[in-house]
């Protein structure tokens, strides 16, 4: 019998110290800046590097594809076990009450953009692995411990490494909840695209509107400027407006102009609820200015679809499946000025027994406006699910069950993990019942207890599939 749990705490210093280091490293998607050596950007290769480094120290054999994707093997044997997690990063964003990119410990928490989604988990996974390796202890299978860089906009990487290397046979993801998630919502955008073909000659005429960092980020933040005569009343009514919501408002006047800001909560996309969403609030408030018709256009169009709707009900989307449950609609992305119009990018997590193209058809039918059409907009991910009897799926909660005491079950989420590049693949861990969900918050954090429990849980997982 192997103490698991004894044995990652031998390990707890090293384990710690190794996470901070991939931490520190702002390995946000940066295509702005990418270069031949660096796809994605400088940030995600460097993450990506520092872990193969740390397996390379640890005796693993490594590969780097096209410093976009990479690979820890062990093992032998025909099965292929992959372990699939991801270096990058959402943007940092606002609001951190310490430097996001410099791991801080307050309270037993980890505080660091990345640790919960997605490295604390991907170096416990990483961790579990080591200690197979040091104990020696019998495998008949192979394992890719596979590394992406962009899983949280466009999968390039993933992708490309699939195109190019071994698919593996079955696998999980350690970028999620326990006990496992094993059905996951389709995702796709959608981009209500605003025409400039309205008058933008008003009493007020709106000058733009700008919020978002992410499509799958609930957007904290939210501006607006406007322009005309006698404005000096609307600071109050906005401050007015933003207490009773709950908001915190600034508003800045100059030359005819304010600018209004607006903070309201982030959050994952997957359930919008977990937000206050700045931009939808920000748009309710000025639908009741005197706007120029096309700045009153797309903030009515705003208020009237999106605000407080996250199942889409006021798109004509509303969609509710038996096994996966609800769709969910999340508007992140806001871009608008006066001389070009503007667009809203809408998250949708989408069950089974609905298509992006139905919904997008839904979408353009409800917001029935001869300037404004919907588009689906990059990538769709069509829903995944692995049965609950599945082989899989029985040992994951076996182990689950086994050392924590509690029931495992299966779930089924609006999140979208690399466990669905695989027929047979789960997202299992790292997030343990009760704990709250603040992947893509400010101030993200993963209480280093919950890292080791998951070390432990990894680790005997991994040998109960590969032995």
């Amino acid at each position: 019998m192997i103490d698991w749990q004894a044995e990652v705490e031998k390990r707890q210093d090293d384990l710690l110290a190794d996470l901070e280091a991939i931490l520190r490293i702002d390995s946000e998607r940066d295509v702005a800046h990418a270069t031949k050596d660096y796809p994605l950007g400088a940030g995600p290769a460097e993450a990506l590097t520092q872990m193969l480094t740390i397996a390379q120290r640890d005796g693993f054999t490594t590969k780097n594809v096209e410093n976009v994707a990479g690979r820890i093997e062990f093992g032998a044997g025909d099965e292929i076990l992959g372990i699939l997690a991801h270096m990058d990063v959402v943007p940092a964003g606002d609001g951190w009450q310490t430097k996001p990119f410099e791991p801080t410990i307050v309270d037993g928490h980890l505080i660091a953009r990345g640790s919960a989604d997605d490295k604390g988990p991907a170096m416990a996974a990483y961790y579990a692995l080591k200690i197979i390796k040091e104990l020696g202890l019998p495998v008949s299978k192979t394992v890719h411990y596979i590394f992406g860089t962009d899983e949280e906009s466009e999968w390039v990487g993933i992708e490309r490494y699939l195109e190019v290397e071994p698919t593996p046979d079955f696998g999980f993801s350690p970028d999620a909840e326990f006990p496992i998630i094993n059905g996951e919502k389709g995702i796709a955008d959608f981009k209500i695209n605003f025409k400039s073909e309205l008058s933008t000659v008003g009493e007020i005429r709106l000058m733009n509107f700008t919020s978002g960092l992410r499509d799958n980020m609930v957007p904290q933040t939210a501006t607006a400027t406007v322009e005309g005569h006698q404005l000096d009343q609307l600071s109050d009514q906005f401050v007015a407006f933003a207490a009773e919501n709950g908001l915190v408002a600034d508003v800045q006047v100059a030359d005819h102009q304010t600018v209004f800001n607006l903070t309201g909560k982030g959050a994952h996309a997957l359930e919008p609820r977990a937000g206050v969403n700045a931009a939808t609030y920000l748009a309710t408030f000025l639908t009741d200015l005197p706007l120029d018709s096309a700045g009153h256009e797309y903030v009515t169009v705003i208020k009237d679809h999106f605000h407080l709707d996250s199942r889409g009900a006021n798109l004509g989307i509303e969609y509710t499946d038996d096994l996966m449950g609800e769709l969910t609609a999340s508007p992140d992305i806001f871009r608008y000025d006066v001389e070009n119009g503007g667009h809203v990018i809408l998250n949708v997590r989408f069950p089974q027994g609905i298509t992006a193209e139905v919904i997008n058809a839904n979408i353009a039918k409800t917001i029935d406006h001869a300037n404004i059409n919907s588009e689906v907009y990059g990538r769709v991910e069509t829903p995944h699910y692995v049965p609950a009897d599945d082989p899989l799926v029985k040992t994951l909660l076996s182990v689950y069950e086994k050392q924590t005491g509690e029931k495992g079950h299966e779930q089924i989420i609006g999140g979208g993990t690399y466990g669905r590049i695989l027929d047979r693949g789960v997202a299992f861990g790292a997030q343990f019942p009760g704990q709250p969900n603040v992947m893509h918050q400010a101030n993200e954090y993963m209480p280093i207890a919950d890292i080791l429990r998951a070390t432990a849980i990894y680790a005997e997982a991994i040998y109960e599939l590969v032995k």
